[in-house]
């Protein structure tokens, strides 16, 4: 991977918008942003426990192979799309 901050495509599920950035230094993700996820009514309690696991989840595996959340699925699967989209931008600057 190569160093530098990527942005994931968009990933919307039924509730709405997940996008994720990731920074990479050394080829080690090094930090994980998520900018938006759906918002409103449960959403906002449920994202709000479901991101920091995911962001911790993904600096641990450093791929996008990690565990969805139970109670988070469409955020799960929305960010693991987003996240893998932000981690072939990085794999292909590395080879540009």
């Amino acid at each position: 991977m190569a160093d530098g901050t990527f942005v994931g495509a968009t990933s919307t599920n039924k509730w709405g918008p997940v996008e994720v950035q990731i920074t990479v230094a050394g080829g080690t993700i090094t930090n994980v942003t998520t900018l938006q996820t759906p918002t409103g009514g449960k959403s906002d309690s449920i994202n709000q426990r479901a991101v920091p696991v995911l962001n911790a989840s993904t600096l641990t595996a450093q791929s996008a192979k990690i565990n969805s959340v139970s109670g988070a699925t469409y955020t799960s699967t929305s960010y693991k799309q987003s996240l893998q989209s932000a981690l072939d931008a990085a794999a292909a600057a590395a080879h540009s």
